[in-house]
């Protein structure tokens, strides 16, 4: 039987961590994270990572494994959790992959493109930046990757400079370069994707930070203020309260801040997976219709 690793994505608050652990229990096997939020072992109440009941309740992996002070990519991820399912599908058939990360599962499912970096010419690329504008580098990229200028990265000074920094080390156009073929996984996928009526889901993100505040969320983020400034900090729930607590705006405002923001992130969330023609979609209620789906 070939190996298969089943993918629950979807938005934030949509169920995907009741729906994969009741899964995982009817495949009888572990669950590896895909929510680089969760990833860190100092955010527990903010990034709503499963109890400890839930844990106990089905095999994780990739939970609390780092901490904010590491340095962790999705190429990192990539190659941790394709060992981590190695070994796992030496004594099992079945492994769930659920989260809200699509830049994470996109690695582990399809692979990251092996571009060359060079710090030293990004180094000097990031001080023309400051000193001469985007818009110089804009034309310089457009120069060499005219079609560079069809995707969305032509206002992302970052990518620019990256576009600038791959032609500069290999003398290819970026855009040349990031056309390469998914890299073919050993085992098979079958994309669950879960999501609810936009009203019935925006309900649940606003009772869900309330539970948070209730949980001490106020408290979690003021433990981590003086490393506020850490980039996997710079996050929904604790950007927010940070800002409180520096006496930009009430806490009141702040959470009200907290449920705009996360509906904002699950809209980003569902108009990324919608990208993705392998997802199927499906409500959080239908378990027996997606395991007979998983298992044609």
């Amino acid at each position: 039987m070939a190996k298969k690793l089943i993918i629950v994505a979807g938005p934030t608050a949509a169920g995907k961590t009741a729906f994969s652990i009741e899964l995982a229990q009817h495949y009888q096997c572990p669950i590896i994270s895909f929510d680089s939020r969760q990833f860190y072992r100092e955010m527990n109440i903010g990034t709503a990572k499963p109890t400890a009941d839930e844990l106990a309740q089905a095999e994780h992996h990739f939970i609390g494994n780092i901490s904010i002070h590491d340095r962790y990519t999705a190429g990192i991820f990539e190659r941790e959790a394709l060992v981590k399912l190695e070994e796992i599908f030496q004594t099992n058939d079945f492994c769930i992959a659920v989260g809200g990360s699509g830049l994470y599962i996109n690695a582990l499912a399809f692979g990251i493109d092996n571009i060359p970096s060079d710090p030293e010419v990004r180094l000097k690329l990031q001080e023309r930046w400051k000193n001469e504008g985007l818009e110089v580098l804009q034309q310089e990229v457009l120069a060499v990757d005219p079609a560079f200028y069809n995707t969305s990265d032509m206002q992302n000074s970052r990518r620019v400079i990256r576009a600038l920094e791959v032609f500069e080390i290999t003398g290819k156009p970026y855009t040349l370069l990031r056309k390469k073929q998914h890299k073919k996984r050993p085992f098979e996928m079958y994309w669950v994707g879960l999501n609810l009526e936009r009203e019935v889901l925006f309900d649940r993100i606003n009772r869900r930070v309330d539970m948070m505040m209730e949980l001490g969320l106020e408290e979690e983020v003021k433990s981590l203020f003086d490393e506020r400034e850490i980039k996997a900090l710079h996050t929904v729930g604790y950007r927010e309260l940070f800002s409180f607590m520096e006496g930009e705006y009430s806490k009141v405002k702040a959470v009200e801040l907290i449920k705009r923001n996360t509906r904002y992130y699950a809209k980003r969330q569902i108009t990324w997976f919608k990208k993705n023609e392998l997802v199927n979609w499906f409500s959080p209620t239908e378990t027996q219709k997606i395991i007979e789906e998983i298992d044609k």
